[in-house]
């Protein structure tokens, strides 16, 4: 276990932020134009509304069992020492800060970070947000960032198994089936990674268009060569309104429309699935109940349709208590929420401490920051967290290659062959992006 870093911004100063409105017409269509290549570009966003920033005025590393409690210490300090002006005040304007944490315990890496430049988007409004420390930084000229030359594609991509091969990771997935049927657990979540090697190193703005693009209804981030193009919301935080969206029971798409709705009633009557459905969505309520005043849970699921799959979706909803022991008075914040969940039923299983343990006994891999809270947070403790799905992360040693990942609920009625197409399915957002348009 590492503890974050004592020191309010890098220098020890306090830090100082400013939020600016901006006309909506001052910002490209697409956000993602006004990232600078190599200054640690950073972005959530869905359906063109979000955040893409860049820059580090303050960054906190944790790792170990306790990372997100050291993250939100580390988190409440700053923002307590911090000088803000917010001419918005808006959940994400502000002192803002972009999160990735480790899915396992050790090592858990894990990171806050709160960039220089911020600029955000959100239901018609604009503005950009400026940190540094000691004194404001000048705002950038954002027309002339969003005329720079637009990233290159990957060149030469390969493909190559990652820590086993398919037919191996079968034998997993059916060694875990056995593990159920012995009544140890009712469902593990079992994942596999993918490597992609390129002739340069690659520039993750060219797949964070392509994801963007894409897949417009989910969550498309990147936080320290963690990117990915997630469907689940973890949870959301928006001024004491919680909302988490569970996904488990997923089908592929044939891209015929007559035969998916037909798959789409399959999946939605699919015994095997609706179960492991309601594990995920127990698992979810269970946990945000000791934070809320009151949860909504719906009784059946809707079918989530994506470019490449349909999933079983619910949205629970709850309010956030005013107060709760481990939050201080204003009660839970994202971050204290997202810990409390993860991992939840979807990433790992149920019972979930017996499916995590069993994840790292037969599982052959490191998961990193795979499957785990991605997001961002301001200083009312407002957010939102997604689950690290549908991604892959850029190597810091080689940033010519790319690590894969994808996974996929095992329960009793799971067939090895089955789950392994549904892990290629998953692949596929990721390899597609990085590919040519």
């Amino acid at each position: 276990m590492s503890s974050p870093s004592p020191s309010p911004s890098a220098t020890g100063r306090p830090l100082v932020t400013r939020t600016v409105e901006l006309p909506p017409s001052a910002l490209p269509s697409d956000l993602l134009d006004l990232l600078p290549a190599g200054a640690e570009p950073m972005a959530w966003l869905r359906r063109g509304d979000g955040l893409v920033a860049w820059g580090v005025a303050a960054r906190c590393r944790t790792s170990g069992h306790d990372r997100f409690a050291d993250a939100s210490d580390w988190w409440r300090e700053l923002a307590g020492a911090a000088e803000v002006t917010d001419e918005v005040e808006v959940p994400g304007t502000g002192l803002v800060a972009l999160g990735s944490f480790g899915f396992a315990d050790e090592p858990g890496d894990s990171l806050l970070v709160v960039p220089e430049v911020l600029v955000g988007r959100r239901e018609g409004r604009a503005w950009v947000t400026v940190t540094g420390a000691g004194e404001t930084p000048a705002l950038p000229d954002l027309t002339a960032l969003a005329r720079r030359e637009p990233p290159a594609p990957p060149r030469e991509v390969t493909f190559a198994d990652g820590a086993m091969s398919g037919a191996a990771w079968e034998s997993v997935v059916a060694d875990a089936v056995g593990r159920i049927g012995e009544g140890d657990l009712e469902k593990v979540v079992l994942a596999r990674d993918l490597l992609a090697t390129a002739a340069a190193p690659v520039d993750v703005r060219w797949p964070l268009h392509r994801l963007a693009d894409d897949y417009a209804m989910c969550w498309t981030f990147h936080v320290e060569g963690l990117f990915g193009a997630t469907p689940e919301m973890l949870v959301r935080r928006e001024r004491g309104l919680v909302t988490s969206r569970v996904l488990a029971g997923t089908i592929r798409r044939t891209g015929d429309d007559a035969r998916d709705a037909g798959l789409a009633g399959q999946l939605a009557r699919s015994s095997k699935d609706l179960e492991e459905h309601e594990y995920a969505v127990r698992s979810v309520a269970e946990s945000l109940s000791p934070y809320c005043s009151s949860t909504n849970v719906p009784e059946v699921p809707f079918v989530l349709h994506l470019p490449n799959v349909m999933h079983l979706a619910t949205d629970v909803t709850g309010v956030v208590h005013d107060h709760h022991e481990s939050a201080g008075a204003a009660g839970a914040s994202v971050l204290d929420l997202a810990a409390a969940l993860h991992p939840s039923a979807a990433v790992g299983g149920t019972p979930t401490k017996v499916a995590v343990e069993l994840i790292e006994e037969i599982e052959g891999m490191d998961r990193g920051r795979y499957a785990a809270p991605v997001g961002w947070m301001d200083a009312q403790g407002d957010g939102e967290f997604g689950i690290a799905l549908r991604s892959a992360e850029v190597d810091p040693a080689d940033p010519a290659t790319v690590r894969l990942f994808a996974g996929c609920g095992v329960v009793a009625g799971s067939d090895p062959e089955a789950e392994l197409a549904e892990a290629q399915a998953k692949f596929l957002p990721v390899r597609d992006a990085l590919g040519p348009a």
